[in-house]
């Protein structure tokens, strides 16, 4: 399954670095996004290295998800696509 990074997960006055939000192809409602919790996501850098993280919660109602990943993830990933396992 593959994703793109939407954003960082936050508000006006605070960005969480480490929770970033995730739109996943193919899920378009908050019940098909629930079914994914707990599930391993990858992002991978340009220099190849893997980064992983996990999804905590569905985001919103279109089928978005939140992802946890530590250590965070810099800004240049926002719009990259991620894969979902």
């Amino acid at each position: 399954m593959e994703g793109v990074i939407v954003n960082y997960r936050g508000s006006h006055k605070t960005q969480n670095t480490n929770q970033m939000i995730i739109k996943i192809q193919g899920i378009d409602s908050k019940e098909e996004a629930k079914k994914l919790i707990q599930k391993e996501v990858i992002w991978e850098t340009p220099s190849k290295k893997q980064m992983s993280g996990k999804i905590m919660k569905e985001h919103g109602n279109k089928g978005a998800v939140r992802v946890k990943f530590i250590p965070g993830l810099p800004g240049q990933s926002i719009g990259t696509k991620v894969q979902i396992k």
